[in-house]
């Protein structure tokens, strides 16, 4: 159960009346790209209500999220980078996992300073009981509670279907075109409770989460095919109707001047799918990687009378930021014994100041950290993809140790590390120091004994589109950098595997970096060379982890890297050192299968960073 210090204010109400402070309202898009609104540089999507939005307000021009859905739900909720509270990437449905109860969020802080809250729209911190916003300071809940791509085929009419959530109660399974309603219905909720809450004379915290730009793309028949961008552009400006929607009740109700607005997203467009994702603008990279324009979101703010209309900062800040920022806001105090990673950034948030408090942001991607920023300092520490889906990599970004001016070029293209040694040492240090901190002050995720579903599920898969076959890969033509998508290999599940390949380690220096990945934290498999040893590690399925080391390999490795029923396996040259089994992996591994690198959450996170520093002559995969 949780357990709050009331503040002097909460115990007092009258310090501080509900004209004193103001309500908040924090708009979370899902997948929009830096590019995709009129106010960010966009001349496709009409956007009139968010032009409106940001002549009257202030843009955050470097206001950052997470790569992926639910990490920057966490970030928003709680005010920790997503590792810190356990939540490295996307829950699904009927998980065991979701963001812990004892969390601290946002809205429990604003409730107990009196404020009536509400959730209206996409959760994705957990669909079970004990993981919805309800649970987690919210008074009551409207949406689906997972993205719309989620759906599982239903016993009841044998299709795919979303549960519509009413609190912790499902009210409407949702068929697929069920979704052109989502947004103007998410629209209506979120009025309704505006007005109440001010009838009551109450505050107010409205979460509005949409579901778009999420694909599959649904927009409401009012705006389909009436944009100059396709379907993506229909539900681009449906969205836009919608902030309108919000700002235009503000201003009947009358309290449009003692209310902040925030709109931003929860990280980059899925450019992968085309036409059907959006742009990330002058940025490089996309959903799903740690370049700017995987995780930097087009952000307005808005307070009429109170925020200088017209104004910008480039200023740092982030999804970290807004539990602290917004708690300040409201006259309460962020408990002092919960660590946290975010900062109060409400002088500068309003303009009141020229710099923004905070100078460093940290990208995580999944549990490792694959970049830094401090000022106008970008280190990269990894290998980065171009985001989710997208097999294409760029050789520059296949090593870490890359250093971008973003005041000086925001596309993060010119390496400057060797004109810049100094400035890389010292980002490398802080690097190390939140790594540490956060390894060592860890919150658990939230997790429950037996998930259920929240509707009869049947057997049936639903229906996929027809899409590209995919290519089988020539493992005569595989090189470093290469990153394939996990389907290009067959199924693994229950399978013996091996691992052959062919290393020559530079002249002078001992083993170290990764040679194949493939999964993530919670089944898959890596092969890498650490402190003059080879490792080869398995993770057959969450807590199931083994790993078998071979000392001294040399340095022109031959190696054979072995799992079936009974062993795992290192063979180089005539020598060979085994372990027992942990068992053959539990299912097919999700994350892309990775040359030289991974990509995303680590098998073992004792893994190295970097690539094998050597050449690779002969790599092949044979699964039996």
């Amino acid at each position: 159960m949780k357990h709050f210090f009331i503040p002097f204010l909460a115990l007092f109400p009258f310090c501080l009346s509900a004209q004193e402070t103001p309500n908040l309202v924090l708009i979370f898009i899902d997948d929009m790209g830096y590019g995709d609104i009129g106010p960010f540089g966009s001349k496709l999507n009409r956007t009139p209500n968010l032009d409106r939005m940001a002549k009257e307000g202030r843009k955050l021009t470097s206001f950052y999220a997470a790569p992926v859905c639910s990490a920057s739900r966490a970030q928003l909720m709680t005010g920790c980078y997503a590792p810190r509270v356990g939540v490295p990437g996307v829950f699904f449905p009927a998980g065991r996992n979701g963001l812990n109860p004892e969390e601290h969020t946002v809205a429990d802080y604003l409730k107990e300073l009196g404020y009536a809250t509400m959730c209206v729209g996409k959760w994705h911190l957990g669909d079970q009981r004990e993981f919805l916003p309800t649970r987690h300071g919210f008074d009551g809940y409207f949406g689906i509670p997972y993205s719309n791509d989620m759906g599982r085929t239903a016993t009841a009419n044998g299709k795919r279907v979303h549960p519509l959530m009413r609190d912790e109660k499902v009210a409407e399974l949702l068929e697929d075109e069920g979704q052109r309603r989502i947004t103007r219905e998410y629209t209506e909720e979120a009025v309704k409770f505006m007005e109440a809450s001010q009838k009551q004379g109450r505050n107010f915290f409205l979460y509005l989460p949409h579901t778009a730009m999420h694909v599959p793309l649904y927009p409401h028949p009012d705006f389909s095919g009436k944009s100059r961008n396709g379907t993506y552009g229909d539900w681009v400006e449906e969205v836009d109707w919608s902030v309108g929607q919000v700002l235009n009740t503000l201003e009947r109700l009358k309290v449009a001047k003692n209310t902040l607005v925030l709109f931003t997203s929860d990280n980059g467009p899925w450019a992968s799918k085309g036409k059907a994702g959006g742009v990330s603008g002058p940025l490089r990279g996309s959903k799903g990687c740690t370049l700017e324009g995987g995780v930097r979101e087009p952000t307005i703010v808005w307070w009429p009378g109170t925020i200088a209309p017209g104004t910008e900062s480039a200023g740092i800040a982030g999804t970290t930021d807004v539990l602290p920022t917004f708690v300040s806001l409201a006259g309460g105090e962020v408990k002092k014994d919960i660590k946290i990673d975010g900062m109060d950034l409400s002088a500068w948030m309003l303009g009141k100041t020229e710099a923004s408090p905070r100078d460093t942001w940290h990208y995580f991607k999944g549990s490792r950290l694959q970049a830094i920023r401090q000022g106008p300092w970008k280190l990269a520490l990894t290998a980065q993809s171009l985001g989710m889906g997208i097999r294409q990599r760029d050789p520059d970004l296949a090593k870490g140790r890359r250093l971008y001016n973003l005041e000086a070029e925001i596309g993060e293209m010119t390496d400057l590390a060797k004109e810049n040694p100094e400035i890389v040492e010292k980002l490398e240090t802080l690097a190390d120091q939140i790594t540490t901190e956060i390894s060592m002050n860890k919150r658990p995720v939230g997790t429950v004994s037996n998930p259920v579903t929240l509707y009869p599920p049947s057997r049936k898969q639903p229906a996929r589109k027809a899409g590209k076959p995919i290519t089988p890969i020539s493992w005569d033509k595989v090189k470093m950098g290469d990153t394939f998508a996990s389907s290009s290999l067959p199924d693994m599940a229950g399978k013996p595997f091996s691992i052959q390949a062919t290393v020559e380690i530079e002249s002078g220096q001992k083993p170290n970096g990764v040679i194949l990945a493939h999964g993530g934290s919670a089944v898959g498999y890596v092969l890498y060379a650490k402190d003059d040893r080879l490792f080869f590690c398995i993770r057959g399925g969450t807590p199931v982890f083994q790993k078998v080391t071979f000392p001294s390999p040399g340095d022109n490795m031959k190696i054979l890297a072995s799992l079936s029923g009974e062993t795992l396996s290192i063979q180089v040259g005539g020598q060979s050192v085994e372990v027992k089994s942990p068992g053959l992996l539990s299912r097919h591994p999700q994350e892309n299968l990775c040359i030289g690198h991974d990509d995303a959450n680590p098998v073992d996170p004792g893994a190295p960073r970097s690539r094998i520093n050597g050449s690779l002559s002969t790599l092949k995969m044979i699964i039996r």
